[in-house]
């Protein structure tokens, strides 16, 4: 596997929540009973990569019809990415009588070797096999394990994130199989559920378990299957809080809420400024502080993309929220993930505005709060003899923790 590895979203709730998402050419596999909603799992995870474009490779038994139906119940239209030949689905049928030939595993070993020839072909981001419980059922399980680890080495070398799906198994020699298989993986799902459709009344269980890496650990929660969104979870991660240093400090990170006391103040009213019309301002404001000696400071709330991901809030609610308490001389404007907001009459203390973000969020329950506030962090800087223009307060606030290529508003 690459040693840049990078977290991806899996399209899962708990997985996304819990662990950040999957790792970039990592191999997972998804455990559960029929009805269960595998299939619903694994087109979710497939979903996010289509999305953006990216190919990927669904190795089935299904037919085509079947698969798009079961896609439907989620909101998906399977036909149209198919057209965009980013979903290919390759039809796998299991050789009938296997067990009565004289080296049944000869011919499974050919079946897993046969998924590299087809990767060759595509060059995917994702795959899904769905299923491999019929193509396992080696009677030599060092054989299995040996072409097994050969394919999947094979797989993650390419940066290709894999998914497979097996049956719960119900035998002793089934039990040896999915533990020799699930030794290899970076982690594993698995789905419970009891007799009946898989609902809000009538929940299962999800558990996740990582096997190398994902050191937040394992997890568990109920879950159900709504119509047009999918696997939806029950699972309210828990707020951790870490030690910090100042938010005056240039070269700290964006400090979480749940890291900063809280002290009320009033609250006012104002109006959003565009990216041109903020830095005029704000280039404004530094000559003013040449003159005067007056500090003015600027801060960046912003918003993780896991909770736009998630859809806990968006990036306009936060605005709206921040927008409630703004002093009518200050100014306030949108970047990406990120409201951006001048202080302009005081030096303003970021701790002031912790619980007026909170008291102005989307109205929602103690753990709903608890849920979106990991999810919103402060940066603040304050102008001083060294600052040159706005773009200068720019880079240095937008730099705290933003890749250089999602930068904004810096040329």
């Amino acid at each position: 596997m690459n040693t840049n590895l990078q977290v991806i979203p899996s399209g899962n709730p708990l997985v996304d929540l819990s662990w950040g998402g999957f790792y970039r050419g990592g191999t997972y596999f998804l455990l559960g009973p029929r009805k269960s909603g595998r299939t619903i799992f694994a087109l979710q995870y497939i979903l996010e990569a289509v999305n953006k474009k990216e190919t990927c490779l669904y190795f089935s038994s299904f037919r085509p019809r079947d698969l798009m139906i079961n896609a439907a119940t989620i909101d998906v239209d399977l036909q149209h990415f198919i057209t965009q030949n980013q979903f290919i689905l390759v039809r796998v049928t299991p050789a009938k009588n296997i067990e009565y030939a004289k080296d049944p595993d000869s011919y499974m070993v050919e079946y897993i070797k046969d998924i590299k020839s087809v990767i060759d072909q595509y060059n995917p981001s994702r795959i899904v096999f769905d299923e491999l419980t019929p193509f396992v059922g080696f009677k030599d399980l060092g054989l299995l394990k040996d072409t097994f680890l050969e394919t999947i080495d094979y797989i993650e070398e390419k940066g290709i994130t894999s998914l497979f799906i097996l049956s719960e198994p119900v035998t002793q020699s089934a039990n040896k199989i999915v533990s020799s298989l699930l030794s290899l993986s970076t982690g594993h799902i698995v789905l419970e559920k009891e007799e009946g459709l898989i609902n809000k009344n009538n929940p299962g269980k999800i558990k996740i378990t990582p096997n190398v890496g994902h050191v937040e650990g394992e997890f568990a929660c109920n879950y159900y299957i709504e119509p047009d969104k999918g696997i939806q979870v029950d699972y309210l991660p828990e707020i951790s809080v870490r030690e910090i240093s100042s938010v005056d400090d240039r070269r700290s990170s964006y400090l979480s809420l749940t890291d900063i006391s809280q002290a009320q103040t009033n609250i006012a009213p104002l109006s959003y400024y565009s990216v041109e019309d903020f830095k005029l301002l704000l280039n404004n404001q530094i000559a003013y502080y040449r003159e005067t000696c007056k500090e003015s400071t600027l801060v960046a709330v912003k918003l993780d993309e896991t909770a736009l991901n998630n859809k806990l809030i968006t990036i306009d609610q936060l605005a709206s929220a921040i927008n409630l308490f703004i002093d009518k001389k200050d100014k306030i404007c949108i970047l990406k993930n990120i409201v951006l907001i001048l202080f302009t009459k005081e030096d303003k203390d970021a701790n002031s505005l912790v619980p007026l973000i909170i008291n102005n969020l989307p109205k929602g329950s103690a753990q709903y709060l608890n849920k979106v506030t990991k999810f919103i962090s402060l940066y603040s800087i304050k102008m001083d003899k060294g600052t040159q223009n706005a773009e200068d307060m720019f880079k240095q606030l937008l730099a705290a923790d933003i890749p250089d290529e999602d930068k904004i508003g810096l040329n």
